[in-house]
């Protein structure tokens, strides 16, 4: 079997797996780990459309923004604040809670995932660098009874098509 069907036949077995920690398992970039899930589980876009996916989530409502690195896993929850393009970076334009300032032209990917995780649907988007890590994933949010919020979850899927 070579590298890539392996890493293929894991995220079949076990498309809730942490991804990356499949990575690190695997010595592969997180990217991926996100093209070995199962087709219908991904998709991926090119990184021009950065701005305008984050324009769109900036619309949802409530969402979870989660980075990752090795060192913890920082989440926030809340709407995303819509932002501009200043100084070479993407700026999240707003005084309290999140924001800051994003390398939006290091964007190599935006994919936008539907997958089980931890017994439950999840849908999130990751913007990847052009490194193949991942930059920050942003969560379809949850309602009362922990479900997918249905209008976000349909949000998503446009995005995701258009």
């Amino acid at each position: 079997m070579t590298a890539s069907s392996v890493l293929q036949s894991a995220m079949r077995d076990d498309p809730g797996a942490v991804i990356e920690d499949v990575a690190r398992q695997h010595g592969v970039t997180p990217r991926d780990v996100i093209e070995a899930l199962p087709e219908e589980m991904r998709r991926i876009k090119s990184g021009e459309h950065f701005v305008a996916a984050m324009q769109d989530i900036a619309g949802w409502g409530e969402v979870t923004l989660i980075v990752h690195t090795d060192d913890g896993i920082f989440e926030v929850t809340g709407p995303l604040p819509p932002g501009e393009i200043g100084r070479g970076y993407f700026n999240l334009m707003q005084p309290k809670g999140l924001h800051g300032h994003l390398r939006h032209e290091r964007c190599g990917g935006i994919a936008f995932v539907e997958r089980p995780f931890m017994g439950k649907a999840s849908a999130f988007v990751a913007f990847l660098n052009r490194d193949g890590g991942i930059m920050f994933k942003v969560f379809v949010g949850r309602d009362e009874t922990r479900a997918l919020r249905a209008d976000q979850l349909a949000a998503f899927r446009k995005l995701a098509a258009a």
